[in-house]
């Protein structure tokens, strides 16, 4: 593939990290090409046991991604679901379920399948000056692609109906207040501060975060009796690890701990989280 055709990039970095970049300058655009590719690296990013986390982002600084291209709907309206929808949800179903987190580095414009995939991330970093909105009721139709059911999630549902029935964009700092976003950051900056959470995460022992997000995203679709046992069930895996071991004589010996397979610590690009 040349590399112009290359919709979907992905860059290892240091510290066993990888950024997955939407390629599809200036908005970014949701083409079926570039759903298929994305679908194709997100398994081999799955696949890859050297990649601790995964931080995607938009090529250039005007658009995280503005969703669909609109372009397209003539050929596929008579089959939506199998021609297009089908694909984009497991694309970005995909990301929700990484066996690794997934953090979203909001630069610009975040509409209706940009919001999508970036809310099916585990963390979101926003720009200030970032724009967020499910436009898709302007067209006729509803966000197809996990709007419906992921945004009430992080928003509560009077919120998420709010902003889908009017398919008004709103600020980085609101999108901040209502927990669509964890952080909001000075423009031009979203990505370092991704990057820097990504290393911290990346520190951590790999069985303890991976049965976090297995836990948080599988106990959301649980009833409580389930969600208990799996609970317990992620509790006894990870207390056997010779990770937990290590964490516990850490705190005894008043040390930092030695976790297995850690990479090396890099100097940071950005303040501390929080900071």
């Amino acid at each position: 593939m040349s590399a112009e055709d290359q919709l979907v990039v992905v860059e290892r970095l240091e510290g066993n990290l990888a950024k997955l970049i939407l390629n599809n300058p200036p908005l970014n655009l949701v083409t079926l090409e570039l759903t298929q590719q994305l679908v194709e690296a997100l398994e081999e990013l799955d696949a890859d046991e050297s990649v601790r986390v995964v931080v995607i982002t938009g090529a250039g600084d005007r658009a995280f991604c503005t969703g669909s291209d609109v372009k397209e709907f003539p050929a596929v309206r008579d089959q939506v679901v199998e021609k297009k929808l089908a694909r984009e949800n497991q694309a970005f179903g995909d990301i929700e379920f990484l066996s690794k987190p997934v953090i979203a580095a909001i630069e610009g414009l975040a509409y209706g399948g940009g919001c999508e995939i970036s809310m099916a991330c585990d963390l979101r970093i926003a720009a200030e000056s970032a724009r967020i909105a499910l436009p898709e009721v302007k067209l006729g139709v509803v966000p197809g692609s996990g709007g419906l059911f992921r945004l009430p999630r992080l928003v509560g549902p009077a919120r998420a109906m709010e902003l889908m029935y009017l398919g008004d964009p709103i600020s980085a700092r609101e999108a901040e207040q209502m927990g669509l976003v964890n952080k909001v950051v000075p423009d031009g900056e979203a990505l370092p501060h991704a990057l820097n959470i990504a290393r911290r995460i990346a520190q951590q022992p790999r069985a303890s975060v991976a049965a976090i997000k297995r836990g948080v995203r599988e106990s959301a679709r649980l009833p409580n009796e389930d969600a208990v046992r799996l609970t317990l069930e992620l509790s006894d895996h990870v207390f056997k690890t010779e990770d937990s071991a290590e964490g516990v004589r850490a705190f005894l010996e008043k040390r930092e701990p030695r976790f297995t397979g850690i990479p090396p610590k890099v100097s940071e690009e950005a303040p501390p989280y929080g900071g």
